[in-house]
């Protein structure tokens, strides 16, 4: 291709991430005319020599081209940011854009993160996104965010994944259960109470059915609710005990409406995770964010002491 601008390529992406590749939208998001977006792709496609987009009907789709071409365009427009935020803030600890995205249960602690770390880069701005894992690692991948926290990610998921803090889970349960009056909850005494399990595909779910694979053990999955607010919720009315993150339950502990009952073995723990893209390099606020969390993620999203642990 010949005269390949960055204006050009920044006109293709937002149009490429505009639902059904809407001129309209991708203008209104430039700041420029429709006419403008749809001269620069009629050039585009011109240069290229094939084409980029596919219209079927009402709907604009991207091309094999395109797709590899939208590919390209990112990793080119994020290295000019990189390159842009460097310069901008060189010299001084301040400036810069963070896009950092999380699963629901670390939105519990991610806001103080953000907020301790603006304390030292007083002048970043920043976005945080919330999704679960799969629509995360998404994000990352389409380089719609720059660093992500969740758990471990998938075997074949092309990330770089940084342990810094524990991630206890519990059995909880209403202060009302004849089971918070005991010391010690065998697993086969829990197979007996109503168990409220989160829905298909939950990270939650998936750690409990392996926990209980583990045990050899068995509970009867009375209810079925997605997203940790709902089972609280269940669990604070007394509809049953449930297998949830010990941050999604700090407050309510601490106000007394739910209880962590004392079943054996528990709690249990999994690591959290800063992910960010294999083999790209990090911008200046980007790095920083990095090395904050990795000096003090485990203090800013500690939860233990509302387990006694």
């Amino acid at each position: 291709m010949k005269n390949l601008t960055l204006r050009q390529l920044s006109i293709f992406a937002a149009l490429a991430e505009a639902e059904d590749a809407n001129f309209s939208a991708a203008a209104d998001k430039l700041g420029i005319s429709q006419p403008a977006v749809s001269m620069v792709m009629r050039q585009l496609e011109a240069d290229a020599g094939i084409a980029l987009l596919a219209r079927q009907g009402r709907r604009t789709q991207l091309t094999h081209a395109g797709t590899i071409l939208l590919r390209s365009a990112k990793l080119i427009l994020e290295q000019v940011q990189i390159a842009q935020e460097a310069l901008a803030s060189e010299g001084a600890r301040s400036g810069g854009h963070l896009r950092l995205g999380v699963v629901p249960t670390a939105n519990y602690f991610a806001p103080r993160m953000l907020m301790e770390f603006q304390q030292q880069w007083p002048e970043m701005s920043f976005s945080l996104s919330v999704g679960r894992r799969g629509e995360i690692l998404e994000m990352l991948a389409d380089h719609r965010i720059d660093l992500a926290i969740a758990g471990h990610p998938p075997g074949e998921a092309d990330v770089e994944a940084e342990s810094f803090a524990r991630h206890p889970h519990c059995i909880v349960g209403s202060p009302a259960s004849p089971l918070a009056a005991l010391d010690r909850v065998s697993w086969a005494r829990l197979a007996g109470e109503p168990f409220i399990f989160r829905e298909p595909g939950s990270a939650t779910r998936q750690f409990l059915e392996r926990l209980l694979q583990a045990r050899s053990a068995r509970v009867t999955v009375r209810y079925e609710l997605a997203g940790n607010e709902t089972v609280k919720q269940a669990v604070m009315t007394g509809m049953g005990v449930s297998f949830m993150s010990g941050h999604a339950i700090q407050l309510e502990v601490e106000a007394g409406r739910v209880v962590i009952l004392p079943v054996e073995g528990m709690p249990t723990w999994l690591d959290w995770c800063l992910l960010r893209r294999r083999g790209h390099d990090l911008g200046k606020t980007a790095a920083a964010f990095r090395d904050y969390v990795l000096g003090e993620g485990a203090r800013a999203a500690s939860c233990e002491a509302w387990i006694g642990h």
